[in-house]
């Protein structure tokens, strides 16, 4: 049903901690399946002057495509700008680990949607927007 990497992902998961001095937080859920998803994001800058995404963590409980997305995600955008990071989709991440079943695609458009929200919540905080 999972593929190696998913598999590989939910037993050794990347980056799994939270951040206590985050940048920016993002929490999603999804209230039919029960999963909830916290994504922290430290914030630096690259000698180019552009903020990218230093630092990753991540507090999920639910299933193991819940866990695996998580920690792809913080893969998929550990030291990207915040932009490109922007434009990281639920399909990047689920290809990222090899597909996912349809019935678990959900879980990758938390993750991708618990990211946006952690740089939402920094760009706030900013007064960005």
């Amino acid at each position: 049903m999972y593929s190696e990497q998913v598999l590989e992902h939910f037993r050794n998961p990347h980056n799994m901690k939270e951040l206590h001095d985050a940048d920016g937080i993002g929490k999603v859920g999804n209230p039919v399946c029960g999963d909830l998803m916290w994504i922290y994001i430290k914030v630096g800058k690259n000698k180019n002057g552009q903020e990218y995404i230093k630092d990753i963590g991540f507090k999920t409980f639910g299933c193991v495509a819940a866990i695996a997305t998580s920690s792809m995600l913080t893969d998929l955008a550990k030291g990207k700008t915040l932009k490109a990071a922007k434009e990281i989709t639920n399909l990047d991440v689920a290809h990222a680990l090899g597909d996912l079943p349809k019935i678990k695609m959900h879980c990758s458009n938390l993750a991708a949607d618990g990211l946006h929200k952690a740089i939402e919540n920094y760009e706030k905080k900013k007064g960005w927007q």
